[in-house]
């Protein structure tokens, strides 16, 4: 795309085209179909509801920006068969919490989806790099981003919000295309569609019913098992109600308060009142709900036996860890490449608990196939130096 091109949809955003009726929404995600390539973003509110309200779809083509009201429409069937056609690529930013807006309007994903940030990461322009910054390097152009708390239900949005809407999803389409022609060169356009594909694969992944979320809960690995069962049920109580009540989690239990409750075990409305991170309101509504999930701890442990909690790492694990990282950093350098997008955290440690726990390092899943080849062979060498230290000092 050419400076002219980008310049072009700049000028568009400041009187993008509004689309109101399903009629017109229909007729342009006709045109988009025939496209190879369409840019999206979302503004949307989520203070005190669970899952986030749509405030505005914003779109950009090869000649202008648009800005859908979902206000307005109601049938988004049009929008829905547009994100499912795999020939038109969709682009945006950092687009986690829009994939989750999407997923529950729509009930399916933008695909194939390409995730400008991430393929920032890629090309080490930097990892979780910001739209804002990603333009002032990459374009030398200045957002501003004084609109970012603007209220997006009220109507008529002010020229001021319509503009900043629409100048998120102008510059994407050149953004994707330098990053596009990048990677081309290095042939390594097929590292971002790995990553963005896992992206899709995760915003997928939404434990609903909520009796996974307890595992978060590392520092409880060793409690009884009745504990941890209570601890399992009451997790997934608070999930199943903030979905229900479409309320944050927070406004429930926070985090610390179901420790609190576990740890301290109240037997009585009493003792439960005396917890300081129990709100009265709380207290009132569900306190023998809250309860009940502690008195039937020994039942429910004996019907269905809770997982266990992942055991912190030994000690001993520290210093390799950090061995194990400046493999990947290293690595990355070799690579140009961001080295957090290389190897997570969250990744090492389930390569490590592989090895530890079930008897045979393996990468995990997770790792996608283009780091899996530059990384596997490595990691793992290191890996049988640390186990044949770690089983001769036992």
């Amino acid at each position: 795309m050419t400076e002219d091109s980008w310049k072009k949809l700049e000028a568009s955003a400041k009187e993008p085209i509004w689309i109101r009726s399903e009629a017109d929404l229909g007729e342009y995600c006709g045109k988009w179909r025939k496209l190879s390539v369409i840019a999206l973003d979302t503004e949307f509110q989520r203070v005190e509801t669970f899952y986030p309200i749509p405030g505005l779809i914003q779109v950009a083509d090869d000649q202008s920006c648009y800005l859908i009201d979902p206000l307005e429409i109601k049938d988004f069937t049009a929008l829905a068969d547009l994100f499912a056609d795999r020939s038109v690529v969709k682009l945006m930013h950092a687009a986690n919490e829009d994939l989750e807006l999407f997923l529950k309007m729509f009930g399916v994903l933008p695909t194939p989806l390409f995730d400008t940030q991430l393929g920032g990461a890629v090309l080490n322009w930097g990892f979780s790099l910001g739209l804002q910054r990603m333009l002032e390097q990459k374009l030398g152009i200045q957002l501003a981003k004084h609109e970012t708390t603007s209220n997006w239900l009220q109507r008529p949005l002010t020229a001021s919000q319509e503009l900043y809407a629409a100048l998120d999803v102008a510059y994407l389409p050149a953004i994707y295309q330098m990053q596009k022609s990048e990677l081309e060169a290095l042939d390594r356009y097929h590292w971002a569609e790995q990553e963005n594909d896992a992206l899709l694969a995760e915003a997928l992944v939404d434990d609903v019913e909520g009796y996974g979320y307890y595992r978060r809960f590392t520092q409880m690995w060793n409690l009884p098992e009745h504990k941890m069962a209570a601890l399992r049920d009451l997790t997934a109580w608070r999930e199943q109600i903030a979905r229900k009540r479409d309320v944050p989690r927070n406004r429930i239990l926070r985090n610390q308060a179901l420790l609190q409750i576990v740890e301290k075990w109240p037997r009585s409305l009493s003792e439960l009142s005396r917890l300081d991170e129990v709100k009265k309101r709380i207290l009132r509504t569900d306190g023998e709900a809250i309860l009940g999930f502690l008195k039937s701890g020994q039942e429910s442990a004996a019907k269905n036996s809770p997982a266990p909690i992942p055991k912190p790492l030994h000690f001993f694990w520290n210093k390799h860890i950090k061995k194990l990282k400046a493999i990947a950093r290293r690595v990355a350098e070799e690579q140009n490449v961001a080295p957090e997008i290389l190897l997570r955290r969250k990744e090492l440690e389930l390569l490590i608990r592989s090895g530890v726990d079930e008897g045979e390092y393996c990468l995990p899943e997770k790792i996608t196939a283009w780091r899996q080849e530059l990384l596997a062979s490595q990691l793992l060498a290191e890996l049988q130096k640390i186990e044949k230290l770690r089983t001769e000092g036992a």
